[in-house]
């Protein structure tokens, strides 16, 4: 059994390689559940530090990246980013910075995220802006997301679920009519053949969006 520090350093590495098969598919908006605010509460001090340590230095392998150029690939970070280290929040800023102007494949990267926190700070958001009560629609709560430049998900995979189905809190608003597709597989052993066969079975689904 690999210890949690091998097990996140695996399954950053095997992120890199699985971004581009989504790519090359024809997915260009990706959003990926990289940590909850949640799993940071059960984890060690030391757990945590080597976390905040990948993120550094991801985002200067990403930088570094010719493909990430090439294949015009834009970051953006959402969730209470403000809590993390100054450090890792100064990196953040630098990936969005250097990738601003990429527009062919999206990335949603949530960080120190949960979906019920999205939807309190829209709350907020709404309510500091003064508007009427009788105004307040879902496009409105939709603009104050964190993902309000973001389509609504379409597909959600969920990987090493042995013990049932759920999406721990992941894109409550966008997801209202999104696909599922739960398995078994552990993170790090998802591979390319799993992304296209998790496409394909997207594409036979019949879509019924509560109908």
């Amino acid at each position: 059994m690999l210890g949690a520090n091998v097990g996140h350093l695996i399954g950053y590495q095997n992120l890199k390689e699985r971004l581009f098969d989504f790519f090359e598919a024809g997915i260009h908006y990706l959003s990926i559940y990289a940590l909850s605010l949640e799993n940071l509460k059960k984890r060690s001090e030391e757990e945590i530090k080597y976390i905040f340590r990948i993120i550094l230095d991801a985002v200067d392998a990403v930088i570094q990246e010719a493909t990430v150029k090439e294949e015009k690939v834009n970051f953006n970070v959402i969730g209470r980013v403000h809590l993390l280290p100054e450090a890792v929040q100064k990196k953040i800023n630098e990936l969005i910075e250097f990738t601003r102007e990429n527009d062919q494949n999206f990335i949603n990267l949530c960080i120190m995220y949960d979906g019920q926190e999205e939807i309190v700070d829209a709350v907020k958001k709404i309510i500091k802006s003064g508007v009427k009560v009788d105004d307040i629609d879902k496009n409105m709560v939709k603009s104050c997301l964190y993902t309000c430049d973001f389509p609504e998900v379409d597909y959600i995979i969920r990987t090493g679920m042995e013990d049932g189905a759920r999406i721990s809190g992941f894109l409550l608003w966008d997801a209202s009519y999104a696909e599922f597709k739960f398995r078994t597989d552990l993170w790090p052993d998802y591979d390319k053949e799993m992304v296209l066969e998790d496409i394909q079975e997207y594409a036979n689904r019949n879509r019924r969006k509560g109908k």
